[in-house]
């Protein structure tokens, strides 16, 4: 009796685990959906800070804070113009340049999603240091839908360089591949050897956890793979992926922490943009959750 209660025990605490985990899956998503909107005065409830964008590029978000939370929430729109398709075609991997980051010269991303996030990272990176003197012990969390879950990474990236300290997380909901090198579990220890003699690299880098990213794909959305890993592409982070619908933690599992999970959305043959890119948690993409 004492064994079959043991398990059961372990079976519930499983399961709220599972449960609570998919909860907050869904709640950054509120923050990723949100930023489609041209206007959000309380961010998945909570205080906006400012709107971020950059005409040239069409790139938009916001920086909003929860109090409750104790966080700082960097939130980028996905693709919502021909300007965006136009940096989405960008697929030429390029160092990874942008201001205050200093990475191993073999760290290259999308050069599209490079640019995209050159033209607002000092705006960002400037709310961002006027709020955390404000608001010292705040972590920061980056999220983002399609295009902006891969600008979001970008930024997690970007923010660590710029603040070592900062305790950053990201979600990113149906992102494709970001970028090669550093993204790539398997060129850690290559990278260790690089950044051996410099402390900068090392700090800002390889202390950025792979376990802080979290990638967020549901069913068969094609973008989540439409970039191949034969141009030298890898996923990040953790994927948690929705395999069937409709949408519950019991049909959500977490993939490999290598990322390209074979049996995740790996598995899954690209289709680009299809009916399960724009649908999320039961919830159309591009819901505004701003009340």
């Amino acid at each position: 009796a004492s064994l079959l209660s043991c398990e059961f025990d372990l079976l519930n605490n499983y399961l709220e685990r599972l449960l609570e985990k998919y909860e907050e899956l869904f709640h950054y998503f509120k923050y990723a959906s949100s930023a489609y909107s041209a206007i959000c005065l309380r961010p998945n409830g909570n205080h906006l800070v400012l709107h971020i964008s950059n005409a040239v590029t069409d790139i938009y978000g916001f920086i909003a804070r929860d109090d409750n939370r104790k966080e700082l929430i960097v939130a980028l729109r996905g693709s919502a113009s021909l300007t965006d398709v136009v940096l989405d075609s960008q697929v030429l991997l390029v160092p990874f340049l942008a201001p205050g980051v200093k990475l191993p010269s073999g760290v290259r991303v999308h050069s599209g999603f490079l640019i995209a996030w050159d033209s607002v990272a000092l705006q960002v990176s400037t709310i961002i240091r006027t709020q955390l003197k404000s608001h010292p012990s705040y972590k920061v969390v980056t999220v983002g839908h399609s295009l902006g879950g891969s600008l979001a990474t970008l930024a997690a990236v970007a923010l660590k360089s710029n603040f070592e300290n900062l305790v950053i997380r990201t979600y990113s909901y149906g992102a494709p591949r970001t970028g090669v090198s550093c993204y790539q579990p398997n060129d850690i220890l290559r990278l260790r050897e690089i950044c051996e003699e410099s402390e900068i690299c090392r700090v800002n880098f390889l202390k950025t956890r792979f376990y802080d990213t979290l990638l967020v794909v549901h069913g068969n959305d094609g973008v989540a793979t439409m970039i191949p890993t034969s141009l030298g592409y890898h996923h990040h982070g953790i994927e948690y992926w929705q395999y069937a619908d409709p949408a519950s933690a019991n049909t959500t599992v977490q993939c490999s922490a290598e990322g390209e999970d074979p049996l995740c959305s790996a598995s899954i043959p690209s289709r680009g943009v299809n009916p399960a890119h724009t649908n999320y948690f039961g919830v159309l993409v591009t819901t505004p959750f701003c009340f």
